[in-house]
């Protein structure tokens, strides 16, 4: 699974012109799951998107987690960061996994954010998005939960 993560100060997603989530501070997280993704691979963003340290303390330094400021989390997903751009100039999508895993996957990682008492808001699986934003710092991460 591959996640970009933003901190913003909001962020919304819309389907269609109709707004399907937002949030006010937190993060805006972005999940592409790879073939071959599972259990663990769900664990580990279970683990790390709640308890990374990428929010300031009072002395400017990231130092607090999202579940300290009991933040929300807008998750949407995203197929396209497992985009392969190595060769040509039209990107391969062979390392997605396919839909119907995906999705099981994808509310998984939803279903745990919410078990962790974070707020969280979607967009539409599957769907055409526009995602509106505004970051925060800017601070962006990248989680890959097979390393890479």
């Amino acid at each position: 699974m591959r996640a970009v993560l933003q901190r913003v100060t909001r962020a919304s997603v819309k389907v269609d012109g109709q707004i399907m989530g937002q949030i006010g501070a937190g993060l805006l997280v972005l999940l592409g799951v790879a073939k071959g993704d599972g259990e663990a691979d769900v664990r580990y963003m279970l683990e790390k998107i709640p308890g990374l340290r990428i929010f300031s303390d009072e002395q400017g330094k990231m130092n607090r987690s999202i579940t300290e400021l009991s933040g929300g989390v807008l998750l949407v997903s995203q197929f396209t960061l497992l985009g392969d751009t190595e060769k040509g100039r039209r990107p391969g999508f062979d390392q997605a996994a396919p839909p119907d895993v995906a999705r099981t996957l994808y509310e998984q990682v939803v279903a745990g954010l919410k078990q962790r008492g974070l707020t969280v808001a979607t967009g539409l699986f599957g769907a055409h998005m526009t995602v509106s934003l505004e970051n925060d710092g800017p601070v962006t991460f990248i989680l890959d939960s097979q390393g890479g």
